[in-house]
């Protein structure tokens, strides 16, 4: 059996990104190992990508690149085409200056954010525009479009390996441009090793990684399925999710409700804002049991809301 709402200070925790707390002890007992410079250096070119100390770091680098003023203009677009967009990247662009969500003609960069790890679909046509772009590709690691050009079209693409694997820290920032990437991040040695270490073990086995992350992805929507929901996002094959983003189809009157009674049993999760739809964890790290949980707990929810 699984307890529903337990007290509040024995709480499982079911986090977004794969982290576990069991991994504070085994990344720390990881050899040195530099297997993922080398594996960085064939995706993204030797010199031209660097590590930051998270995707937001990597953000504030790559505007930095513009020389931008205050009353310059960043226009966000994302797959979805909604008005939902983290507060981790308008902060970021806040802290430099104006952003919208509508391409004007005093558009100085155009930043697109390959949302949940699903690829923007008409890259090709940004690109003919001749706008610098900047590739948001925290939430699309692993995830490529028909030509595998996800993170190659900008000037600079921009990515959050937490979201991918069992670690607290750490980003990188690519430039596709002729100039190797120079920045200054406030990552030093030790972090930097250790984020090395980290990544080269997990991409080391990059594809039982990929084939754990999809049997987690395909059980957990067929489950979900039978409460109702729904995938938000057509999956096609080169696309590797960050999170299970579900239509709720009006099944529950409430997300932002449903949101504070999975966060009172452990598990994190948000609204999909402006649309009737909400995401969930998961992950490589999630069991078929640990999703039956996360199942029963919204079943449970259901049952008790809807009588």
């Amino acid at each position: 059996m699984f307890v529903v709402n337990p007290n509040a200070f024995i709480l499982p925790s079911f986090r977004i990104p794969p982290f576990k707390t069991e991994h504070i002890a085994f990344n720390h007992q990881l050899p040195e190992d530099t297997f993922a410079n080398d594996y960085l250096d064939n995706r993204f070119g030797n010199g031209n990508w660097s590590y930051t100390v998270n995707g937001r770091e990597a953000i504030k680098c790559a505007l930095e690149k513009y020389q931008l003023n205050k009353n310059d203009l960043v226009t966000i677009l994302t797959t979805s085409e909604n008005f939902y967009i983290s507060s981790c990247v308008t902060l970021e662009i806040d802290a430099v200056c104006r952003w919208n969500r509508e391409l004007l003609p005093e558009t100085k960069i155009i930043f697109v954010n390959h949302e949940f790890g699903y690829p923007y679909p008409n890259m090709e046509k940004l690109l003919a525009l001749g706008v610098p772009i900047i590739e948001d590709c925290c939430t699309t690691f692993f995830s490529q479009d028909a030509t595998e050009s996800v993170g190659k079209y900008g000037d600079y693409s921009v990515y959050s390996l937490p979201k991918f694997f069992p670690i607290q820290i750490g980003g990188i920032i690519v430039s596709n441009k002729s100039e190797p990437i120079q920045i200054d991040t406030i990552l030093n040695q030790e972090e930097i090793q250790y984020i090395e270490n980290v990544l080269s073990y997990n991409l080391r086995n990059e594809s039982g990684l990929l084939l754990d992350r999809e049997k987690a992805f395909a059980y957990a929507s067929k489950k979900m399925a039978t409460l109702g929901f729904s995938e938000r996002f057509q999956k096609l094959d080169k696309v590797v999710p960050s999170v299970l983003l579900l239509n709720n189809h009006g099944i529950i009157n409430d997300l932002n409700t449903l949101k504070v009674y999975l966060a009172n049993n452990g598990i994190q999760s948000s609204v999909f804002y402006g649309e009737d739809a909400f995401f969930i964890p998961n992950h490589q790290n999630m069991s078929t049991i640990e999703i039956d949980f996360l199942f029963e707990v919204l079943r449970a929810y259901i049952q008790n809301t809807n009588g």
